[in-house]
């Protein structure tokens, strides 16, 4: 059986601009804005939300379905899924559309100008949960609009356990469409500015949704994350990295640990431990597909750890 992931397919392209964003923006001119930065170093990164979960759910031993939609200019990426051995039959090429994609330029201290143009992800409607065969889970992450709305309608008619994990399409959403989704789901996944954002549209505090689901999961980056589920809270300790590079994708990773300990019934405390390990796992490269461990790997650093195997 497989996991059928509803999702963002997207290249990111991360451009390094050698001084601060203070120096030329001059808050007298904000209203006449016109500049330009010199930016030596760059790179483009593979990512998107369902392609970054996938990665990482294979890598521990799942069996990843990607369901995206993705533009002309996709034939590196399909060229690296092809290399990784995940299947690309539920990604859908749109004709005279871009993938999409983030241009970030970042300055010396950190600070980050993003453009996102969303290309094809606007046609993510015109996949459909049926078309996908042998799936008993599902997620829907950042995608369309009226992709979510409308693969959150068929994971439910289908009868198929799925996560609600908004992301950045939160604000898209409100009060009652949010509860909408939520009702439909079976699980839950935000981090704490989304949790936060999900009360304020809702209404209802996060122990008063989480009566709507079978799990509510929010992560709090290095204060780790709580799991609300069963009537308990679970508290759920961060995993300590090896370096701290780049958060750029450490949530996909939390969450194809989740999805991972969901599809092999693994209690909530091993399912958040696994999620956290992998979440530190990734922080210590840069962008969301450039770490690699194989399953083995995985499992012997989940052991020195926590002090049992990962099922």
């Amino acid at each position: 059986m497989h996991t059928l992931i509803c999702g963002s397919m997207a290249y990111d392209t991360i451009m390094v601009f050698k001084d601060h964003f203070k120096n030329h923006i001059l808050p007298e001119k904000i209203h006449i804005l016109n500049v330009a930065f010199l930016v030596p170093d760059m790179r483009r990164e593979f990512g998107g939300c369902a392609g970054n979960i996938a990665y990482n759910l294979q890598m521990m031993g799942g069996n990843p379905l990607i369901m995206a939609t993705v533009g002309d200019d996709h034939h590196p990426y399909a060229s690296r899924l092809s290399n990784l051995e995940l299947a690309q039959t539920h990604i859908r090429h749109v004709d005279g559309t871009f993938t999409a994609q983030a241009f970030i330029t970042t300055d010396l201290a950190d600070n980050q100008i993003t453009a996102f143009h969303p290309g094809a992800m606007n046609f993510a409607h015109e996949n459909h949960v049926s078309d996908a065969k042998e799936v008993n889970l599902g997620i829907i992450a950042p995608d369309g609009r009226d992709g979510m709305v409308q693969h959150a309608r068929e994971f439910h008619e289908a009868g198929i356990p799925f996560m609600f994990d908004p992301g950045q399409g939160l604000p898209m959403f409100n009060g009652e469409e949010l509860l909408d989704f939520i009702h439909k789901a079976d699980y839950v996944a935000v981090n704490d500015y989304e949790g936060q954002l999900l009360h304020e549209r809702t209404g209802r505090t996060l122990e008063a949704l989480a009566k709507l689901v079978k799990g509510l999961i929010v992560t709090k980056g290095a204060e780790g994350s709580v799991i609300y589920a069963e009537g308990q809270q679970i508290v759920i300790q961060s995993v300590k990295p090896d370096r701290l590079i780049d958060p750029t994708g450490c949530g996909d990773a939390y969450r194809a640990g989740l999805l991972y300990g969901l599809a092999n019934e693994m209690d909530w405390q091993s399912t958040g431990q696994l999620a956290s390990l992998m979440g530190a796992l990734k922080i210590a490269q840069r962008g969301g597909q450039n770490h690699s461990f194989n399953r083995n790997e995985i499992d012997q650093r989940y052991f020195e750890i926590f002090g049992n195997r990962i099922l």
